[in-house]
């Protein structure tokens, strides 16, 4: 009866890696040196600095220069469905809420007067908002609601929570579809303070036009995604033809 040869060094230090990862070490805890690991593993420290540099990769781990190499916070894993931040994060079990939160009336321009298919001298109530999970800085949105549909302000108390919520509840503005875009970029040192991340870092610019049932463009949002906290899922289907 053949056997399956055992696994490569490299792969056996991957994955004991991997499992002091997922069942040991807690977010930002340290792991072991390189040349405590060569010498474990009977590899060269290039091998195991190979096998980091995969890991760094996937998002498992982070490397600070002269102090070591450490355990990333889990990513969450967004499908992509037209849910709310909010919504989102309740059912992975966080708590969502919202930073240096503000709002303000102002005319809609050109390109988020195309986008809601109003005058560019039409008013907007624009929101910012810095949303968060679990009391960490996650995402930096925009979003921009025509105040034609939205005359009243929005409370304090209602800007801290789920923009989509008050909507449907004060106004019978349910979002139906939406059009959105997904692209990869970097933090601005503006952008990156306010999400708590390192100047340039690895983010998602994730653009939402929202319908209501009626067609009607409700909702504009610009959403930066920080990279390290976020990765995004899709199940795609091939026709049979």
């Amino acid at each position: 009866m053949k056997t399956d040869p055992p696994p490569a060094k490299s792969e056996q230090l991957r994955r004991h890696l991997v499992e002091l990862l997922l069942d040991e070490l807690a977010p930002h805890a340290q792991l072991p040196t390189e040349r405590s690991l060569a010498e474990e593993f009977s590899v060269s420290r290039l091998t195991v600095r190979r096998v980091l540099d995969q890991l760094e990769r996937e998002g498992r781990v982070y490397r600070i220069q002269g102090s070591g190499t450490f355990v990333s916070e889990p990513r969450i894993r967004k499908s992509v469905e037209l849910t709310s931040f909010s919504e989102d994060m309740r059912s992975r079990g966080l708590r969502p809420g919202s930073l240096e939160v503000s709002s303000e009336r102002v005319p809609a321009g050109a390109d988020t007067g195309y986008a809601l298919q109003i005058s560019p001298s039409s008013l907007v109530l624009h929101i910012r908002r810095v949303r968060t999970a679990d009391d960490e800085p996650m995402c930096l949105e925009h979003s921009y609601l025509p105040a034609g549909l939205v005359p009243d302000d929005l409370s304090p108390e209602e800007l801290h929570g789920s923009v989509y919520e008050v909507l449907s509840a004060r106004y019978g503005l349910v979002l139906h579809r939406a059009e959105q875009t997904i692209k990869a970029t970097v933090l601005d040192p503006d952008d990156a303070r306010a999400l708590d991340a390192p100047p340039f870092s690895p983010a998602f610019l994730v653009q939402r036009i929202g319908f209501d049932h009626r067609g009607r463009a409700i909702e504009r949002a610009d959403s930066l995604y920080r990279g390290d906290r976020y990765s995004y899922q899709l199940t795609i289907y091939r026709d049979p033809q």
